[in-house]
């Protein structure tokens, strides 16, 4: 699948970028799944992107802390919607300006937590195309490190497998994940991002 087709694509499976609209029964928040594209073709297939990632700083009052993640936070109340939340965590967490260096594609379907210690939200994921030029750096005390992984190496079964999260209360419990270039994708992030890489899927 190319570029090209993925607004298409998302807006037939998940409906168009404004029709994502906040849970009114919970807190909401957004993040941008950002595709950067090779230089060297104009309309590139999306498994030659790259998929901007972080990992979060420690932090006792970050329910993720230290996990790897998708730039975005909670949604504000001066921004003017769900995607604007996405463009402005991203560009307070990276330094990525979306506004400026990136366009959305669409949406996914909204993630909700499963642990019963998580916070009680709704995460809108937004998908967002870069140019080749795009850069990220850590821009936050939140954010421990930013990473480009490859799409297909995310796609790759070689790199999946399960991670081993100790839980305090129920003890040891297994995750499906991704492992790459030493980092370690699982829950929220995982179900994100696999649920995005099945888009894919789809025949041309």
């Amino acid at each position: 699948m190319r570029l090209s087709q993925l607004p298409d694509v998302l807006a037939d499976r998940f409906g168009a970028l404004d029709s994502a609209l906040p849970d009114r029964h919970r807190r909401n928040a957004a993040v941008a799944v950002v595709l950067r594209s090779p230089s060297e073709v104009a309309d590139p297939r999306v498994d030659r992107c790259e998929v901007l990632a972080i990992k979060r700083a420690h932090s006792s009052r970050d329910p993720w802390s230290g996990q790897m993640a998708l730039p975005g936070g909670s949604l504000d109340e001066t921004d003017s919607g769900l995607v604007a939340a996405a463009v402005r965590e991203t560009r307070e967490e990276t330094g990525l300006r979306l506004d400026r260096d990136g366009h959305p594609l669409g949406r996914i379907e909204p993630m909700r937590p499963l642990g019963v210690r998580l916070p009680v939200i709704t995460i809108w994921p937004f998908v967002f195309r870069s140019g080749p030029a795009a850069k990220a750096r850590v821009a936050s005390r939140e954010v421990a490190s930013v990473h480009w992984f490859p799409v297909h190496a995310l796609v790759d079964g070689a790199n999946r497998g399960s991670y081993a999260y100790h839980d305090p209360d129920l003890g040891v419990r297994e995750f499906p994940c991704i492992r790459l270039e030493g980092r370690v994708i699982w829950g929220l992030t995982y179900r994100i991002l696999t649920g995005f890489l099945e888009v894919l899927r789809q025949p041309e």
